[in-house]
């Protein structure tokens, strides 16, 4: 039996753990999927006779069917039953985990890493738009927090154990896991995670509508900035810290990262439906003394420490912040404009890579500081001057 949105009855005090859980089950296997090549090039590359440069291409493969797929995919669904796209969006990473776990042939894994990436950006404009229908206006915060905690878990621990598991076992084995895991996921969002109608036709918004709704590209220029800031720098993480003598601790350094984040999804969770302007701008000025102590003294550990831990606890729950203010300013419309946060997300990912290689050419890791000043600075001043709508004070 399905549930409309009309009766769907939420106690005020209780939030719907399992229904939430199962969404950030979700986005732990997104990001799994997206990052476990990365820790697996050599044994892939071995695999399929291919050079570890081509390999790493199954990871960009997959950024660009994301890219490409989230905006129109919501935009020809929004009369769709949400938890059959929501099936249908795992069902995609069961099919494409699949066959990468038994290809032989380089084309044959590159077409299901894209059909992985086309279903992780229609699954990430979804999320959102998905957990804040399950709860009352106060709660739409923390729900999208709770939502949203697979990311971080599948960067700071997923990752990680993917790429221990790999080395004991066959790298397609990790595929296979992903896919048993998928199939799970299905069953669980079966039994416990409510359905809701789509948009009647009347009520659907195109694009365009969407996207002059006051309030949601604000949003978007922040997390464009933002997330652009956030890539410069943990891209190329690996040559900043051999450049401060501490390329042999960068494992160490990614873990304070990851450690951070969880705490700052946590406590944005606990904080985000009070504060969601205040937090925003609190993470925003975080991550910019971050930058500036990395400018400023780089090479001392003891600091390069501290800054990647602020680092961590600002961006953890970035996600959960921007998604959040998204989801209230566009209402309604909320899938649509979350695809287009998806697309905004991709493009800064993208951005990162190909403006901090070229600073990394053209001057070097001490032009990263001050990129990344540059980019959060304006970002405060986008949510500093989007206080009627967009980054909206908490109402009383």
């Amino acid at each position: 039996m399905t549930t409309s949105t009309a009766t769907i009855n939420v106690p005020a005090a209780r939030l719907p753990i399992a229904s939430l859980l199962a969404l950030a089950l979700a986005g732990f296997i997104t990001i799994l999927t997206e990052a476990l090549p990365a820790g697996l090039l050599p044994q892939i590359g071995a695999g399929l006779k291919i050079s570890q440069a081509l390999a790493g291409q199954l990871v960009t493969v997959y950024a660009i069917g994301s890219l490409m797929a989230a905006i129109p995919l919501i935009a020809v669904t929004q009369g769709v039953r949400r938890r059959p796209l929501l099936l249908s969006a795992i069902a995609g990473f069961v099919v494409a985990n699949t066959v990468t776990m038994v290809s032989d042939s380089y084309f044959l894994t590159m077409v299901a890493r894209f059909l992985a990436g086309v279903s992780a950006g229609l699954l990430w404009a979804l999320l959102a738009g998905y957990a804040a229908r399950m709860v009352p206006e106060h709660q739409k915060g923390r729900a999208i927090a709770i939502a949203m905690v697979g990311a971080p878990l599948a960067l700071s621990l997923g990752v990680p154990v993917g790429t221990f598991i790999g080395s004991l076992v066959d790298w397609r084995m990790c595929f296979g896991m992903m896919s048993g895991l998928a199939l799970a996921l299905m069953v669980w969002v079966r039994l416990k995670v409510p359905d809701f109608s789509g948009q009647a036709v009347g009520k659907r918004l195109s694009l365009r509508l969407v996207f002059t709704v006051a309030g949601v590209r604000p949003v978007l220029l922040a997390v464009l900035a933002f997330v652009l800031a956030h890539n410069i720098l943990y891209t190329y993480i690996a040559p900043f810290l051999t450049s401060a003598g501490m390329a042999e601790r960068t494992d160490m350094v990614l873990l304070v990262f990851g450690i951070t984040a969880l705490l700052g999804i946590w406590m944005i969770g606990v904080l985000i439906d009070r504060y969601l302007r205040a937090l925003t701008l609190c993470s925003t000025i975080l991550f910019g003394l971050s930058a500036l102590a990395l400018g400023i003294a780089s090479n001392i550990p003891g600091v390069v420490y501290a800054a990647t831990a602020a680092w961590g606890l600002a961006f953890g729950g970035a996600g959960a912040l921007f998604q959040t203010a998204l989801a209230k300013t566009a209402g309604e419309a909320a899938d649509v404009a979350q695809s287009m946060l998806v697309t905004a997300w991709n493009i800064a990912i993208a951005g990162g890579g190909i403006i901090g290689g070229v600073l990394l050419d053209r001057i070097g890791v001490p032009a990263f500081p001050p990129a990344l000043l540059v980019l959060l600075i304006l970002t405060l001043a986008v949510v500093w001057a989007s206080k009627r709508h967009g980054f909206t004070p908490a109402q009383r």
